[in-house]
């Protein structure tokens, strides 16, 4: 029930961020839900044994929201002034986890976020496409694996998803983005609304994955505790920090 509550608050408001705030309130938005991811990644990151300051990542994370210079050159810099700055470390034993941690926080949250500035411009369709194909697949891979699942997906990096349920969630995600983008960018072939289906589930699928790898490895079942019946916002959106880039890699190479 709480999760059904949480997902009836959080749709509507989503889609008005995403299709018809003004610009500063989307901006504002997506600062607040990357602060908030990085937060909860720094807590996993504690977990495998590396302390990592939230707020040393707000300023170099900022620069991979906005910063307009080629993001191979942000990144370098960054990466840069991370073991620089890992040096003052006692203990240089943690200088490399420490700033490895970092700089994969830094790209896995702020980095993927960038992607959803970059998806609006282009269209809030896009955006729109990224966050939600696989809230679908989702569902789908849900209700499919508790009736049906009996193949274990990955058992020792999450123990109830099934081949089914991934099957499931293709199909459904598929199914549902192919016809999005035929009802509202028209100018999208179908068979490239296939295509960016199909890629973007599969990306988001990972993502799912990829968190879980990291919570297990960490000893903890949830990112945080902010979304009743979600668990926190980086258990809520790992799929779509996949997804939004793997959308815009396909949006680049198509268009």
């Amino acid at each position: 029930m709480k999760r059904l509550i949480s997902a009836a608050i959080l749709i509507p408001l989503i889609a008005y961020v995403i299709i018809w705030s003004p610009q500063p309130v989307f901006l504002g938005v997506v600062v607040l839900l990357a602060a908030l991811c990085f937060y909860e990644y720094c807590g996993i990151v504690a977990g495998h044994g590396v302390e990592i300051n939230p707020w040393l990542g707000m300023v170099p994370g900022l620069a991979f929201l906005f910063v307009e210079w080629h993001h191979a050159l942000v990144t370098t810099l960054i990466a840069l002034v991370l073991m620089t700055a890992a040096m003052r470390k006692d203990d240089l034993t943690r200088c490399l986890p420490f700033a490895s941690a970092l700089l994969l926080g830094l790209a896995y949250v702020f980095g993927c976020w960038r992607s959803a500035i970059d998806l609006r411009a282009a269209s809030p369709w896009w955006l729109l496409f990224a966050v939600t194909i696989n809230w679908v697949g989702d569902s789908a891979a849900y209700y499919v694996g508790v009736a049906f699942g009996r193949h274990k997906m990955a058992p020792v990096v999450s123990p109830k998803k099934s081949w089914e349920g991934a099957a499931a969630s293709a199909a459904a995600s598929t199914l549902y983005g192919t016809l999005l983008l035929h009802f509202l960018i028209p100018t999208v072939p179908p068979w490239q609304g296939l295509v960016f289906s199909v890629v973007a589930n599969a990306a988001g699928q990972i993502g799912d994955l990829a968190e879980s790898a990291m919570k297990r490895g960490a000893g903890i079942k949830d990112s945080g505790n902010l979304l009743p019946g979600h668990g926190g916002w980086l258990d809520r959106v790992d799929s779509t920090l996949f997804s939004m880039p793997a959308t815009q890699l396909l949006l680049a190479l198509f268009y």
